[in-house]
């Protein structure tokens, strides 16, 4: 049986029509990125919990996908505390005039207009160091 698909747009939160969707897929990158760096370095929760200053179960929770607790702000420190930098960089959009997109270093995280605007503009404003 041939199975059928659908091509959307890249980000699955805004196919499946759900509120605050640029920002949910900011933040799955960012998780996607921390438990990345995670198991390279082959923290435990508990060790990853206490150095980002949160209990295990919720270090649990956030890597199974339920991290709409954590700001972007705040998992962006997370980062910072395993001794990544962070950087956003705020340049014209080759098509569009006017927008704005934050990268991360490596290019995987994209902030576009309104998702994780404050954030953003926060970052800009001070660079963050661990708490």
């Amino acid at each position: 049986m041939k199975r059928k698909f659908e091509v959307r747009s890249r980000n699955v939160f805004k196919d499946l029509s759900l509120p605050n969707a640029e920002e949910h897929l900011v933040k799955a990158q960012l998780v996607y990125k921390i438990d990345g760096i995670l198991k390279d370095r082959e923290l435990k929760q508990v060790e990853a919990g206490k150095l980002f200053g949160v209990p295990q179960p919720d270090v649990s929770k956030m890597l199974r996908g339920e991290f709409r607790q954590f700001s972007v702000e705040r998992l962006l420190r997370f980062l910072v505390a395993l001794n990544h930098d962070v950087e956003i960089v705020v340049r014209p959009h080759r098509g569009r005039a006017g927008r704005r997109r934050c990268v991360c270093p490596e290019g995987q995280l994209v902030f576009a207009g309104g998702c994780g605007q404050e954030a953003a503009e926060a970052l800009l404003e001070q660079r963050l160091k661990p708490a």
